[in-house]
């Protein structure tokens, strides 16, 4: 039975106030200026940010004879760690550089070394991999796609460097990450960033899991201003959001809301203790906003009420209030939703929704939020589908955080360049963030380089047709470990996907 985390470590369950919206691409037009007032010469907070590397050793695999390395390199923001492992044999030949997801606010950059699964298999395959702390925390996707490249082109120099051990230059590089990792690793293939980075790097594959991009700032704007719309509460100050929303309490790392405010009193029941119960919607504007949600992130889909009424809930609301500039990623305010229609039925739009829309505030976002830059990538890698390699992603249907809608998004970019063969993805059905079991990872990243090897492309899920999503067994061909059999919200049995296996 898959343990659930909800959440995983590779997002800590601190992160608040992201957002920005689908518009990040930026101003085209002032793309290569570098003249005062052009991008490379906007300031943002997070440039005074100074980082403190830490480092560790790598722990050994049982059963897995191994060279390990570890050490400090510098990378765009300031010293970076790099961990480095090689299987008994490697001189030379393939390096799957691994991203991590979002790694908090705070000053010290410790080791990454992903999960135990992912390691096992690339090193079954004989593959030595690397990975970089990144030069900051935050969400800084820009220095982890460029501190990662240029750990990839540098990484036995630095082992020779601090080790004196010699290797031969790698002969073949793969990409693989999770969460803001899965953003990494799936901008990196991307044209515009292979072209622009400062460090090129000619991945083979990639598989970007559960990953964000883009469209996480416009979904993480989204669902509160929806929320206080339908409330009530929509005439007050975007910057009350929290106030109104209800006190947050920290369980084992994770803030929950435990006391709900007007805004989700309005909306949800409570339960017996007081704390707002997901399950319950009060009226129809409490079920307005579940449908509405569930548009947003993906479309009617299994899990998705597993989703909305886990501890996700609390993180997507502790991003509520915010500015628009990400923390200080961006200088402007990159959240907008001029052109966003919110939609809780199918079909023509309704009287009712037409009215909502016309209601709800609007926001627009500085065109040069996110521009082109001169010195390498985005301050916001982008994720617009154009690579030529094959990749393979896998997302949870229940991932209220990062959503689903991630991968369909995905998908109609890919279709747009005419690359979609290129393109394998899978659907877990799981209630968390990254919530894979570890026989779901292993699967998932063999049948992946089996396909960079051979051509032998492996199966994957239809995500874009609603009826084949909305079916009660979608998400059964690929997960290996299956919920409780009761829908939280419905109390209707879910489906056993044994069944169709």
């Amino acid at each position: 039975m898959r343990k659930h985390s909800w959440f995983t470590a590779a997002i800590p369950l601190s992160m608040t106030a992201l957002l920005l919206s689908g518009c990040l691409g930026g101003s085209s037009s002032s793309s290569s200026s570098s003249s005062p007032g052009g991008p490379d010469e906007l300031t943002r907070a997070h440039d005074e940010r100074v980082f403190v590397p830490v480092e560790s050793e790598i722990a050994a695999l049982p059963d897995m004879p191994t060279s390990r390395y570890s050490g400090i390199y510098e990378g765009l923001q300031g010293d970076a760690v790099y961990a480095v492992e090689v299987p008994e044999g490697w001189d030379g030949g393939t390096l799957v550089m691994y991203t991590h997801g979002y790694a908090g606010e705070g000053e010290e950059l410790p080791l990454s070394v992903p999960n135990e699964a992912w390691r096992r298999v690339v090193l079954g395959f004989g593959y030595a991999w690397a990975a970089s702390s990144y030069s900051a925390n935050y969400y800084d996707a820009r220095a982890g796609l460029e501190d990662t490249n240029k750990l990839a082109l540098e990484a036995v120099n630095y082992i020779l460097r601090d080790y004196g051990e010699q290797y031969n230059q790698p002969d073949r590089f793969l990409i693989s990450g999770f969460s803001m990792g899965g953003h990494i690793a799936a901008a990196a293939i991307d044209r515009e960033n292979r072209e622009r980075t400062q460090f090129k790097v000619d991945y083979a594959g990639a598989a970007p899991f559960c990953q964000s991009e883009q469209n996480q700032f416009q979904w993480l704007g989204d669902y509160p201003r929806v929320m206080m719309e339908l409330s009530g509460y929509g005439n007050e100050d975007y910057s009350r959001f929290q106030e109104l929303v209800g006190e947050y309490q920290n369980f084992g790392g994770a803030n929950i809301l435990v006391r709900p405010g007007p805004i989700v009193d309005a909306l949800f029941n409570q339960d017996g203790l007081g704390m707002p119960d997901w399950t319950s919607p009060k009226g129809v504007e409490g079920e307005r906003l579940m449908a509405i949600a569930e548009n947003l992130s993906g479309g009617e889909r299994p899990i998705f009420e597993y989703g909305f009424a886990g501890p996700l809930q609390s993180i997507v609301l502790g991003t509520g209030g915010s500015s628009g500039d990400i923390n200080g990623i961006l200088a402007l305010n990159g959240y907008g939703n001029q052109d966003q229609v919110y939609r809780w039925s199918t079909g023509p739009i309704t009287p009712e929704e037409q009215e909502f829309n016309d209601n709800i505030a609007r926001v627009t976002a500085d065109e040069d939020a996110n521009p082109l830059r001169d010195d390498g990538v985005r301050w916001i890698p982008l994720v617009n589908g154009e690579f030529d390699v094959p990749v393979l992603t896998m997302h949870t249907l229940g991932d209220f955080y990062v959503p689903f809608r991630h991968q369909q998004l995905y998908r109609e970019r890919a279709q747009e360049h005419g690359n979609d063969h290129l393109l394998v993805q899978r659907a877990i059905r799981a209630p968390g963030h990254c919530d894979f079991a570890a026989n779901e990872v292993v699967e998932a990243m063999r049948d992946w380089l089996v396909w960079v090897n051979f051509g032998i492309k492996p199966q994957g899920d239809e995500v874009l047709d609603p009826e084949v999503v909305a079916d009660p067994d979608y998400g059964c061909a690929f997960t290996r470990d299956f919920l409780p059999v009761e829908n939280p919200v419905s109390r209707e049995p879910l489906p056993d996907c044994s069944a169709v296996l």
